[in-house]
């Protein structure tokens, strides 16, 4: 969490959790090609990954 805090600024939510900035965005990517990616952003201190119930791959990017 520190090196996250350090890649990027947080902003505050209307309830006031806050969430890094930059975010992994996964929309538009196959599912069968979404995994690696999201891997890899988290390896490389990623703590957002944007996935919507409108992108249909929540369930794939979560498993991860």
């Amino acid at each position: 969490y520190r090196r996250q805090r350090q890649m990027c600024k947080e902003t505050a939510l209307n309830n006031g959790v806050e969430i890094p900035q930059l975010a992994l965005g996964t929309w538009i990517v196959d599912d069968n090609k979404v995994a690696e990616p999201v891997k890899t952003a988290i390896r490389l201190g990623y703590r957002h990954v944007d996935t919507a119930q409108a992108y249909a791959n929540e369930v794939i990017c979560c498993e991860v």
